[in-house]
Protein backbone atom coordinates (compact mmCIF):
# COMPACT_ATOMS: atom_id res chain seq x y z
CA UNK A 1 0.00 0.00 0.00
CA UNK A 2 1.37 3.33 -1.10
CA UNK A 3 1.29 5.61 1.59
CA UNK A 4 -0.85 7.94 -0.20
CA UNK A 5 -3.56 5.24 0.23
CA UNK A 6 -2.15 4.94 3.84
CA UNK A 7 -2.90 8.27 4.73
CA UNK A 8 -6.45 7.95 2.78
CA UNK A 9 -7.25 4.80 5.29
CA UNK A 10 -6.16 6.45 8.51
CA UNK A 11 -8.41 9.25 7.80
CA UNK A 12 -11.29 7.13 7.08
CA UNK A 13 -10.60 5.37 10.07
CA UNK A 14 -10.38 7.74 12.27
CA UNK A 15 -13.69 9.73 11.04
CA UNK A 16 -15.70 6.02 11.99
CA UNK A 17 -13.98 5.89 15.15
CA UNK A 18 -14.91 9.95 16.14
CA UNK A 19 -18.75 8.99 14.68
CA UNK A 20 -18.73 5.30 16.89
CA UNK A 21 -17.72 7.30 19.91
CA UNK A 22 -20.35 10.28 18.84
CA UNK A 23 -23.49 7.34 18.94
CA UNK A 24 -22.27 6.01 22.18
CA UNK A 25 -22.32 9.22 23.85
CA UNK A 26 -26.17 10.27 22.86
CA UNK A 27 -26.57 6.26 23.69
CA UNK A 28 -24.72 7.17 27.35
CA UNK A 29 -26.85 10.04 28.07
CA UNK A 30 -30.31 9.23 26.86
CA UNK A 31 -29.67 5.46 29.22
CA UNK A 32 -28.72 8.41 31.98
CA UNK A 33 -32.25 10.31 31.51
CA UNK A 34 -34.16 7.08 31.81
CA UNK A 35 -32.75 6.25 35.23
CA UNK A 36 -32.91 9.61 36.66
CA UNK A 37 -36.60 9.50 35.61
CA UNK A 38 -36.35 6.38 37.17
CA UNK A 39 -35.56 7.14 39.95
CA UNK A 40 -37.49 10.28 40.95
CA UNK A 41 -40.58 7.94 40.07
CA UNK A 42 -39.27 6.10 43.38
CA UNK A 43 -39.37 8.73 45.27
CA UNK A 44 -43.72 10.08 44.52
CA UNK A 45 -45.52 8.25 46.93
CA UNK A 46 -48.01 5.64 45.45
CA UNK A 47 -51.31 5.42 46.99
CA UNK A 48 -52.03 1.31 48.52
CA UNK A 49 -52.83 -1.29 46.25
CA UNK A 50 -56.46 -1.31 46.84
CA UNK A 51 -56.46 2.39 46.06
CA UNK A 52 -54.83 2.22 43.03
CA UNK A 53 -57.46 -1.04 42.27
CA UNK A 54 -60.17 1.33 43.24
CA UNK A 55 -58.76 4.60 41.05
CA UNK A 56 -58.54 2.45 38.02
CA UNK A 57 -61.69 1.23 38.03
CA UNK A 58 -63.51 5.41 38.51
CA UNK A 59 -65.60 5.50 35.17
CA UNK A 60 -66.77 8.86 33.69
CA UNK A 61 -70.53 9.22 34.27
CA UNK A 62 -72.72 11.24 32.33
CA UNK A 63 -74.18 14.90 33.79
CA UNK A 64 -77.73 14.08 34.56
CA UNK A 65 -80.33 16.72 33.56
CA UNK A 66 -80.73 19.52 36.07
CA UNK A 67 -83.96 18.20 38.44
CA UNK A 68 -86.67 20.70 39.32
CA UNK A 69 -86.06 22.90 42.41
CA UNK A 70 -86.48 20.28 45.72
CA UNK A 71 -86.22 16.72 43.78
CA UNK A 72 -82.92 14.63 44.33
CA UNK A 73 -81.97 11.46 42.36
CA UNK A 74 -84.05 8.46 42.79
CA UNK A 75 -82.28 5.33 44.43
CA UNK A 76 -84.33 2.41 43.18
CA UNK A 77 -83.47 -1.22 45.02
CA UNK A 78 -81.42 -3.74 42.88
CA UNK A 79 -83.68 -5.91 43.97
CA UNK A 80 -85.38 -8.66 41.68
CA UNK A 81 -89.02 -10.41 42.45
CA UNK A 82 -88.05 -12.64 45.21
CA UNK A 83 -90.93 -15.05 43.67
CA UNK A 84 -92.65 -15.41 40.10
CA UNK A 85 -94.50 -12.23 39.97
CA UNK A 86 -98.39 -12.83 39.87
CA UNK A 87 -99.92 -12.91 37.06
CA UNK A 88 -100.67 -9.14 35.67
CA UNK A 89 -98.61 -7.72 37.97
CA UNK A 90 -95.06 -5.99 37.63
CA UNK A 91 -92.39 -6.16 40.12
CA UNK A 92 -91.84 -2.66 41.77
CA UNK A 93 -87.98 -2.67 43.61
CA UNK A 94 -88.87 0.17 45.64
CA UNK A 95 -86.21 2.40 46.90
CA UNK A 96 -85.63 6.51 47.55
CA UNK A 97 -87.15 8.89 45.61
CA UNK A 98 -88.46 12.63 46.37
CA UNK A 99 -92.16 12.79 46.48
CA UNK A 100 -94.52 15.72 45.52
CA UNK A 101 -95.23 17.75 43.00
CA UNK A 102 -93.11 21.02 42.46
CA UNK A 103 -95.07 24.35 42.59
CA UNK A 104 -94.01 25.21 38.95
CA UNK A 105 -96.61 22.56 37.80
CA UNK A 106 -99.87 24.84 38.88
CA UNK A 107 -99.05 27.00 35.89
CA UNK A 108 -100.06 24.08 33.62
CA UNK A 109 -103.86 24.16 35.29
CA UNK A 110 -106.32 26.96 35.41
CA UNK A 111 -107.27 26.57 38.84
CA UNK A 112 -104.57 28.46 40.92
CA UNK A 113 -102.75 26.66 43.67
CA UNK A 114 -103.88 22.78 42.04
CA UNK A 115 -100.58 21.80 43.42
CA UNK A 116 -100.17 23.32 47.19
CA UNK A 117 -101.45 19.95 48.53
CA UNK A 118 -98.55 18.06 47.32
CA UNK A 119 -96.04 20.48 48.95
CA UNK A 120 -93.62 20.17 49.96
CA UNK A 121 -91.30 17.86 48.15
CA UNK A 122 -90.00 15.62 50.95
CA UNK A 123 -87.71 12.39 50.60
CA UNK A 124 -89.56 8.84 50.84
CA UNK A 125 -88.50 5.30 51.00
CA UNK A 126 -90.61 1.88 49.93
CA UNK A 127 -89.96 -1.54 49.99
CA UNK A 128 -90.59 -3.49 47.19
CA UNK A 129 -94.33 -4.88 46.22
CA UNK A 130 -96.49 -6.48 43.47
CA UNK A 131 -98.58 -3.70 41.34
CA UNK A 132 -101.39 -4.46 38.93
CA UNK A 133 -99.84 -3.63 35.19
CA UNK A 134 -103.57 -2.05 34.02
CA UNK A 135 -106.64 -0.57 36.39
CA UNK A 136 -108.80 -3.58 37.06
CA UNK A 137 -111.27 -4.07 34.22
CA UNK A 138 -114.63 -4.65 34.17
CA UNK A 139 -114.32 -8.43 33.33
CA UNK A 140 -112.26 -8.98 36.72
CA UNK A 141 -114.91 -6.84 38.96
CA UNK A 142 -117.36 -9.18 37.21
CA UNK A 143 -115.28 -12.21 38.33
CA UNK A 144 -115.32 -10.69 41.78
CA UNK A 145 -119.14 -10.41 41.87
CA UNK A 146 -120.01 -13.58 40.19
CA UNK A 147 -117.90 -15.54 42.63
CA UNK A 148 -119.33 -13.62 45.83
CA UNK A 149 -122.51 -11.64 44.82
CA UNK A 150 -121.07 -8.71 46.28
CA UNK A 151 -123.53 -5.29 45.43
CA UNK A 152 -121.45 -2.13 44.94
CA UNK A 153 -122.08 0.77 46.98
CA UNK A 154 -123.54 2.50 44.05
CA UNK A 155 -126.13 -0.76 43.84
CA UNK A 156 -127.46 -0.28 47.34
CA UNK A 157 -130.58 1.64 49.21
CA UNK A 158 -128.42 5.03 49.74
CA UNK A 159 -128.38 6.72 53.19
CA UNK A 160 -128.92 10.12 53.98
CA UNK A 161 -125.42 10.01 55.87
CA UNK A 162 -123.76 8.98 52.97
CA UNK A 163 -124.28 11.69 50.85
CA UNK A 164 -124.34 14.63 52.60
CA UNK A 165 -125.07 17.57 50.39
CA UNK A 166 -127.25 16.43 48.13
CA UNK A 167 -131.00 16.83 48.66
CA UNK A 168 -132.92 13.96 49.90
CA UNK A 169 -135.18 14.15 47.46
CA UNK A 170 -132.63 13.07 44.76
CA UNK A 171 -131.29 10.45 46.54
CA UNK A 172 -131.89 6.99 44.61
CA UNK A 173 -129.62 3.53 43.96
CA UNK A 174 -127.36 5.34 41.39
CA UNK A 175 -124.13 7.05 40.68
CA UNK A 176 -122.31 10.29 39.98
CA UNK A 177 -121.95 10.63 36.08
CA UNK A 178 -120.23 13.53 33.61
CA UNK A 179 -122.90 15.68 32.17
CA UNK A 180 -121.02 18.04 29.98
CA UNK A 181 -124.46 19.63 28.21
CA UNK A 182 -123.66 21.11 25.15
CA UNK A 183 -121.83 24.54 25.71
CA UNK A 184 -119.57 26.23 28.13
CA UNK A 185 -120.47 26.35 31.67
CA UNK A 186 -119.42 27.68 34.47
CA UNK A 187 -116.21 25.51 35.82
CA UNK A 188 -116.60 26.59 39.10
CA UNK A 189 -120.05 24.97 39.30
CA UNK A 190 -119.73 21.49 39.95
CA UNK A 191 -123.44 20.78 39.80
CA UNK A 192 -123.38 21.88 35.88
CA UNK A 193 -121.46 19.01 34.80
CA UNK A 194 -122.21 16.25 37.18
CA UNK A 195 -125.62 14.48 37.67
CA UNK A 196 -126.46 11.80 40.06
CA UNK A 197 -127.77 9.37 37.88
CA UNK A 198 -130.25 7.01 39.21
CA UNK A 199 -129.40 3.40 38.13
CA UNK A 200 -125.69 4.21 37.00
CA UNK A 201 -123.46 1.43 38.18
CA UNK A 202 -120.21 -0.36 37.31
CA UNK A 203 -122.29 -2.08 35.00
CA UNK A 204 -124.47 0.40 33.93
CA UNK A 205 -121.77 3.69 33.61
CA UNK A 206 -123.94 6.21 31.68
CA UNK A 207 -127.01 4.87 32.86
CA UNK A 208 -129.69 2.36 33.24
CA UNK A 209 -130.04 2.14 29.75
CA UNK A 210 -126.35 1.87 29.15
CA UNK A 211 -124.10 -1.64 29.63
CA UNK A 212 -120.91 -2.48 29.39
CA UNK A 213 -121.15 -5.53 26.74
CA UNK A 214 -117.76 -5.13 24.39
CA UNK A 215 -116.18 -3.22 26.94
CA UNK A 216 -114.47 -6.00 28.84
CA UNK A 217 -110.96 -4.51 28.82
CA UNK A 218 -112.13 -0.99 30.19
CA UNK A 219 -111.52 0.19 33.52
CA UNK A 220 -114.28 -0.52 36.00
CA UNK A 221 -115.81 2.84 37.35
CA UNK A 222 -118.82 3.90 39.67
CA UNK A 223 -116.51 1.65 42.55
CA UNK A 224 -116.45 3.38 45.92
CA UNK A 225 -113.54 2.73 48.14
CA UNK A 226 -115.04 -0.05 50.55
CA UNK A 227 -115.81 -1.42 47.16
CA UNK A 228 -112.09 -1.51 45.74
CA UNK A 229 -110.91 -2.84 49.45
CA UNK A 230 -113.45 -5.55 49.32
CA UNK A 231 -112.13 -6.41 45.41
CA UNK A 232 -108.81 -6.31 46.63
CA UNK A 233 -109.17 -8.43 49.54
CA UNK A 234 -111.05 -10.99 47.64
CA UNK A 235 -108.23 -11.41 45.12
CA UNK A 236 -104.90 -11.46 48.21
CA UNK A 237 -104.43 -8.27 47.60
CA UNK A 238 -104.43 -4.51 48.88
CA UNK A 239 -104.71 -0.64 47.29
CA UNK A 240 -101.44 0.89 47.26
CA UNK A 241 -100.32 3.68 49.46
CA UNK A 242 -99.64 7.10 47.92
CA UNK A 243 -96.34 6.74 48.32
CA UNK A 244 -96.28 3.07 46.73
CA UNK A 245 -98.60 4.51 43.74
CA UNK A 246 -96.61 7.05 43.08
CA UNK A 247 -93.20 5.82 43.63
CA UNK A 248 -94.11 3.21 40.77
CA UNK A 249 -95.96 5.77 38.51
CA UNK A 250 -92.37 7.47 38.60
CA UNK A 251 -90.90 4.32 37.14
CA UNK A 252 -87.25 5.18 38.53
CA UNK A 253 -87.36 9.11 37.01
CA UNK A 254 -87.01 12.22 39.87
CA UNK A 255 -88.65 15.62 38.84
CA UNK A 256 -90.69 14.49 35.81
CA UNK A 257 -94.52 16.01 35.28
CA UNK A 258 -95.33 12.83 33.41
CA UNK A 259 -94.87 9.10 33.83
CA UNK A 260 -92.54 9.27 30.79
CA UNK A 261 -90.86 12.98 31.17
CA UNK A 262 -91.47 16.37 30.85
CA UNK A 263 -93.38 16.66 27.14
CA UNK A 264 -97.08 16.07 26.98
CA UNK A 265 -96.53 13.91 23.79
CA UNK A 266 -94.00 10.98 23.94
CA UNK A 267 -92.28 10.70 20.58
CA UNK A 268 -94.69 13.54 18.74
CA UNK A 269 -97.66 11.19 20.03
CA UNK A 270 -100.43 11.46 23.22
CA UNK A 271 -99.02 9.16 25.76
CA UNK A 272 -102.09 9.20 27.79
CA UNK A 273 -106.06 9.65 27.34
CA UNK A 274 -107.04 12.88 28.49
CA UNK A 275 -109.45 15.90 27.66
CA UNK A 276 -108.29 17.78 24.65
CA UNK A 277 -111.07 20.61 22.64
CA UNK A 278 -113.58 22.40 24.48
CA UNK A 279 -113.96 21.97 28.36
CA UNK A 280 -116.44 20.46 28.98
CA UNK A 281 -118.80 20.49 26.42
CA UNK A 282 -116.38 18.89 23.52
CA UNK A 283 -113.81 16.23 23.67
CA UNK A 284 -112.35 15.78 20.45
CA UNK A 285 -110.69 12.74 20.94
CA UNK A 286 -107.44 13.80 19.67
CA UNK A 287 -105.67 11.42 21.60
CA UNK A 288 -107.86 8.46 19.88
CA UNK A 289 -110.63 7.83 23.02
CA UNK A 290 -113.71 10.49 23.30
CA UNK A 291 -114.49 9.56 27.31
CA UNK A 292 -112.94 6.41 28.74
CA UNK A 293 -110.34 4.08 27.06
CA UNK A 294 -109.65 0.80 27.21
CA UNK A 295 -106.78 -0.34 29.25
CA UNK A 296 -103.11 -0.25 28.00
CA UNK A 297 -103.80 1.30 24.79
CA UNK A 298 -101.00 4.02 25.62
CA UNK A 299 -97.28 2.65 26.05
CA UNK A 300 -96.38 1.87 29.66
CA UNK A 301 -93.69 3.14 31.78
CA UNK A 302 -90.44 2.01 32.72
CA UNK A 303 -91.66 -0.46 35.62
CA UNK A 304 -94.51 -2.05 32.94
CA UNK A 305 -97.32 -0.13 34.27
CA UNK A 306 -99.97 1.34 32.12
CA UNK A 307 -102.55 4.16 32.57
CA UNK A 308 -100.62 5.70 35.68
CA UNK A 309 -101.68 9.17 33.86
CA UNK A 310 -105.44 9.66 32.71
CA UNK A 311 -107.92 7.87 31.69
CA UNK A 312 -109.56 6.62 35.58
CA UNK A 313 -108.56 8.40 38.98
CA UNK A 314 -107.64 5.41 40.94
CA UNK A 315 -107.91 4.79 44.91
CA UNK A 316 -104.97 4.58 47.45
CA UNK A 317 -105.87 3.50 50.69
CA UNK A 318 -104.20 6.63 52.75
CA UNK A 319 -106.70 9.10 53.95
CA UNK A 320 -106.70 12.60 52.48
CA UNK A 321 -105.38 15.88 54.09
CA UNK A 322 -104.24 18.85 52.61
CA UNK A 323 -101.70 19.47 54.90
CA UNK A 324 -100.48 15.77 55.16
CA UNK A 325 -96.84 16.76 53.58
CA UNK A 326 -96.56 19.80 55.43
CA UNK A 327 -96.74 18.02 58.84
CA UNK A 328 -94.50 14.96 57.47
CA UNK A 329 -91.95 17.89 56.86
CA UNK A 330 -92.37 19.34 59.91
CA UNK A 331 -92.53 16.26 62.14
CA UNK A 332 -89.40 14.60 60.33
CA UNK A 333 -87.36 17.67 59.24
CA UNK A 334 -86.04 16.86 56.67
CA UNK A 335 -85.50 13.15 57.12
CA UNK A 336 -86.48 10.25 55.48
CA UNK A 337 -89.87 8.83 55.27
CA UNK A 338 -90.02 4.81 55.68
CA UNK A 339 -93.38 3.48 53.78
CA UNK A 340 -95.35 6.10 55.09
CA UNK A 341 -99.39 5.11 55.06
CA UNK A 342 -101.02 8.34 55.28
CA UNK A 343 -102.01 10.90 58.16
CA UNK A 344 -104.41 9.26 61.29
CA UNK A 345 -107.68 11.22 59.86
CA UNK A 346 -109.47 12.77 57.00
CA UNK A 347 -109.45 17.03 56.55
CA UNK A 348 -110.58 18.70 53.29
CA UNK A 349 -110.99 22.50 53.85
CA UNK A 350 -113.35 23.15 51.15
CA UNK A 351 -115.46 20.22 52.44
CA UNK A 352 -114.36 19.11 56.22
CA UNK A 353 -117.55 17.30 57.51
CA UNK A 354 -116.56 14.87 54.47
CA UNK A 355 -114.13 11.91 55.13
CA UNK A 356 -111.86 11.24 51.91
CA UNK A 357 -109.60 8.89 50.76
CA UNK A 358 -106.63 10.43 48.28
CA UNK A 359 -106.85 9.50 44.56
CA UNK A 360 -104.14 9.42 42.13
CA UNK A 361 -103.29 9.43 38.13
CA UNK A 362 -106.24 11.96 36.72
CA UNK A 363 -108.55 10.89 34.38
CA UNK A 364 -110.33 11.25 31.04
CA UNK A 365 -111.29 14.49 31.81
CA UNK A 366 -108.09 15.97 33.10
CA UNK A 367 -106.96 19.34 30.76
CA UNK A 368 -105.06 22.00 31.41
CA UNK A 369 -108.43 24.24 31.04
CA UNK A 370 -109.16 23.41 34.37
CA UNK A 371 -106.88 21.06 36.10
CA UNK A 372 -103.61 18.68 34.48
CA UNK A 373 -103.93 16.39 37.66
CA UNK A 374 -102.52 13.46 35.45
CA UNK A 375 -99.48 15.16 36.50
CA UNK A 376 -97.50 12.51 38.29
CA UNK A 377 -96.71 14.50 41.98
CA UNK A 378 -100.42 15.65 42.04
CA UNK A 379 -102.74 14.32 44.06
CA UNK A 380 -106.87 13.59 44.05
CA UNK A 381 -108.93 13.15 46.62
CA UNK A 382 -112.44 11.04 46.59
CA UNK A 383 -115.50 10.73 49.59
CA UNK A 384 -115.09 7.21 50.76
CA UNK A 385 -118.65 6.15 49.55
CA UNK A 386 -118.55 7.82 46.84
CA UNK A 387 -118.80 6.66 43.02
CA UNK A 388 -118.41 8.48 39.60
CA UNK A 389 -118.00 7.54 35.92
CA UNK A 390 -114.41 8.59 36.00
CA UNK A 391 -112.84 6.96 39.59
CA UNK A 392 -111.38 3.05 39.41
CA UNK A 393 -108.37 1.11 41.08
CA UNK A 394 -105.93 -1.01 41.05
CA UNK A 395 -104.37 -3.17 43.32
CA UNK A 396 -100.58 -3.96 44.70
CA UNK A 397 -99.31 -6.90 46.90
CA UNK A 398 -97.04 -7.15 49.58
CA UNK A 399 -93.84 -9.22 49.58
CA UNK A 400 -94.13 -11.86 52.59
Amino acid sequence: MTNKHKKHSDHSLDADASRNFRWMMVIAAGILVVAILAAFSQLKPKPPVAERSKLSSIKSEPVSPRLPRGFAPTKVHNISSPSTIPEGMAWIPGGEFSMGCDAAGDSLCALPGITSDALPIHRVAVDGFWMDKTEVTNEQFKAFVDATGYETIAERPPRAEDFQGVPVEQLGIGSIVFSPGDGPSDLSDLTARWQFVKGASWKHPLGPESTIEGKEKYPVVHVAYPDAEAYAKWCGKRLPTEAEWEFAARGGEAGVLYPWGNDLKRDGKFAANTFQGDFPHRDTGLDGFVGIAPVAEYPPNAYGLFDTAGNVWEWCSDWYRHDYYENLAKENKGKVIANPTGPDDSFDPVEPSIMKRSQRGGSFLCTDQYCTRYMVGTRGKGEVNGSQNHIGFRCCKSVK
